[in-house]
């Protein structure tokens, strides 16, 4: 490759790895600036290999020599520790995130949640709908996991309260199962995501629906409004990252197939990170507050009520201050 194609090829990520180098001199580096500095450092050492390999000019190679070294010292200063990038994370880039990429949160929401409350209206006002849903013994099995006459609410309901954690590693596998599901499925050009998204909105809606009309929906509602907050924004946001994958391979635009999902998948990976955060958390207090009769439904109604609006303002602030300052 002669010099001046190679220039051209390469120059848009040397001006975007100075502006990184510029930010990092500065100490005010964006979360995206800095989680992205490892990679693009490595791609300008490999450019510098490249040019001295094929003889370029001096100047071309005294000019990358100089950007590699200045990348070599703000590496090695600039490192942090897992354990802080990953506060940086869950204090603000998470949220961050999602905001930048609301089209296909919002895109997932309306799937799932159109379909869960369509799906649970349908079934309060035709109740025999819900077979078509669900089969028959598994109508059943939700009846008596929400017997307001139970002692616990929810899977291993005759468990006593030392099983709880038996059931929290449960609801990690399961929801953490669904989430992935969601994400991968996108492959199959967003077909997937789209199902998994509709079949759960469905699946909920039925029992929610089927429930409510029985004379279930105080033990029900009390015990999904809690952990629900964390766990069906988990699913919305796992569906908003499988979705970019299918948009990247159905509609890659100028891009090649190949580089539109690199990308997607890069944006997609830290709604899956997230979700999968917020996962624990719900099957932390599915197991050990949700499925608890000992407390009043008007408390859990609470406590569910202030857990979404911590969620939603969470979403909505987090990590604004910071973003501003820089």
């Amino acid at each position: 490759m002669k010099q001046a194609a190679f220039e051209r090829q390469h120059h848009a990520d040397w001006h975007d790895f100075i502006s990184q180098l510029d930010a990092l001199e500065r100490g005010k580096p964006s979360p995206s600036q800095a989680s992205d500095f490892p990679a693009a450092y490595r791609r300008l050492c490999q450019h510098l290999a490249l040019a001295e390999s094929r003889g370029y000019s001096s100047q071309l190679i005294d000019q990358l020599r100089q950007l590699a070294l200045r990348g070599h010292q703000q590496f090695y200063r600039h490192r942090s520790p897992l354990l802080g990038r990953l506060l940086g994370f869950i204090t603000g880039g998470f949220a961050r995130s999602v905001r930048e990429q609301w089209r296909y949160v919002l895109a997932a929401s309306l799937l799932f949640y159109g379909s869960l409350l369509g799906m649970a209206a349908l079934v309060f006002t035709f109740p025999e709908l819900v077979f078509s849903i669900l089969p028959p013994d598994q109508v059943t099995q939700m009846e008596q996991m929400y017997d307001p006459d139970a002692s616990r609410l929810g899977r291993f309901a005759e468990r006593g309260s030392g099983d709880d954690w038996l059931m929290f590693g449960y609801y990690v596998m399961n929801n953490i199962g669904i989430a992935f599901q969601t994400f991968a499925s996108g492959l199959l050009f967003g077909l997937g995501t789209l199902f998994f998204l509709l079949f759960n909105g469905l699946t909920i809606g039925a029992v929610a629906g089927h429930l409510s009309a029985i004379g279930y929906h105080q033990p029900f509602w009390s015990f999904v409004i809690g952990h629900g907050a964390f766990e069906l924004t988990a699913i919305t946001l796992a569906g908003a990252a499988g979705l970019q994958l299918g948009v990247a391979l159905v509609a890659p635009g100028r891009l090649t197939r190949a580089e539109a999902l690199r990308q997607a998948a890069k944006r997609g990976i830290q709604l899956v990170c997230g979700a999968t955060l917020f996962l624990l958390i719900a099957a932390f207090v599915e197991a050990y507050w949700s499925s608890m009769t000992l407390t009043s439904p008007m408390i859990k109604y609470i406590v569910g009520a202030l857990l979404w609006l911590i969620v939603a303002a969470y979403f909505a602030f987090a990590g604004r201050a910071q973003h501003a300052a820089e």
